[in-house]
């Protein structure tokens, strides 16, 4: 079955983590993704551990459903290769700091000027524009500057890194959205265009109700835990034998979980009665709450708030995840595959869920320059002796 993009050929210049996640997606999703590496050592990521029989897992699970081809695009001819390869191409993506593919002569102005369907996806830490655009960006660097690490952590604890590169993940799919509709208008116009994203800007985008919270009432958020600042009980809390989130996110929400604690009588409390006064007290609440949590199992507290229909969720460490059998089963989540030199291992699965051209992982991360004569020979006609005298040239 083809997938929903397998009529879109893509460029992919990225490496690390923000611009491969992207083309990851649009690969699983069935985009003809060629990942162009320099000959020298390839992208950053394959270096970048955990590996398995030597091979990085990192890498494995970014660049499945790929194409790997070299080329030192420092070359006058490895120039010449890729500009040859962008006339049959629909999206180039790259997530160098701005300026460097400018000075390859490969920027977007440049490249337009070849394809003017060329839909030009760059990712970077601060974006094209604005007087930080030079700055170089990592996840960590998004996160700071972004606000996210502001407001994660304890109260009076240091700011706090989210568990994962939020900052990348964001900015690859930021990047997935601006590509998709870049194309649809193409479809309409016939005209590419630069898709421009920042990582501190998708984390900035994605702070929400921080931002409001600071325009609408002056007041600058702060660590508060795992609890929300729109609603409450909206938190972490105590079991006997260990923790589990509450989510009483709306009024009736709140009046089944007094209901299934056995404390009715709360909800005649003023205190309780709306959204804003169990923020308000939510201190007050908290305790209220925990008391009745402490006192039984997170199983036994689970069943009786789902059979209520109130939110609430077990606190899962990953290899609890991987064996969630609606998360890894009904969703599959995690897929088995079999790499040639890794050999079987579990890949992290799409969560694209699309009904009629699934995504799915079809083929395992390419070796570096793996496919070589295969893309240089279909998308331009050389021959299997041409690519290795360009290889023997240090051109790929």
């Amino acid at each position: 079955m083809e997938g929903a993009l397998s009529n879109v050929v893509v460029l992919d210049l990225t490496r690390v983590l923000a611009g491969p996640f992207c083309s990851m997606m649009m690969a699983d999703m069935g985009a003809t993704v060629i990942k162009i590496e320099n000959p020298k050592g390839g992208a950053d990521e394959r270096s970048m551990g955990p590996f398995k029989e030597g091979v990085s897992a990192y890498s494995m699970n970014l660049n499945r459903n790929k194409k790997a081809v070299t080329l030192n695009l420092k070359d006058p001819k490895g120039k010449g290769i890729f500009l040859g390869m962008l006339e049959k191409a629909d999206v180039v993506l790259e997530n160098f700091r701005p300026g460097t593919m400018e000075k390859l002569g490969l920027g977007y102005e440049a490249l337009k000027k070849v394809n003017p369907g060329i839909v030009y996806g760059a990712i970077s830490g601060f974006g094209h524009t604005g007087r930080y655009s030079k700055r170089p960006g990592y996840d960590i660097i998004a996160q700071a500057m972004g606000g996210l690490m502001s407001t994660t952590g304890w109260p009076g604890g240091e700011a706090t890194r989210t568990g994962t590169a939020m900052g990348d993940v964001l900015g690859g799919l930021s990047c997935a959205i601006g590509v998709l509709a870049a194309l649809n208008s193409r479809a309409r116009t016939g005209q590419g265009q630069k898709v421009d994203i920042a990582l501190v800007d998708s984390v900035v985008a994605s702070l929400e109700i921080i931002n409001m919270i600071y325009f609408v009432e002056g007041r600058i958020p702060e660590r508060i835990g795992n609890r929300y600042e729109s609603t409450y009980p909206y938190d972490s809390f105590r079991a006997s034998d260990g923790s589990l989130v509450i989510g009483a996110g709306n009024n009736k929400l709140w009046q089944d979980l007094a209901r299934t604690m056995g404390r009715e009588d709360l909800l005649q409390d003023p205190r309780f009665n709306e959204s804003k006064d169990r923020v308000a007290h939510h201190e007050v609440l908290r305790g209220i709450v925990e008391d009745w949590t402490s006192r039984q199992t997170v199983e036994e507290i689970y069943g009786k708030l789902d059979r209520a229909g109130v939110p609430c969720a077990p606190i899962y460490s990953i290899d609890q995840v991987a064996a969630d059998p609606h998360i890894a089963g009904d969703r599959e989540m995690f897929v088995e595959c079999e790499h040639p030199i890794a050999g079987r291992l579990k890949l992290t699965g799409s969560h694209l869920k699309l009904s009629g051209t699934p995504a799915s992982i079809r083929t395992p991360a390419p070796e570096l320059g793996q496919h070589n004569n295969e893309v240089y020979g279909s998308m331009l006609g050389y021959t299997a002796e041409q690519v290795a005298e360009l290889k023997r040239e240090g051109v790929l």
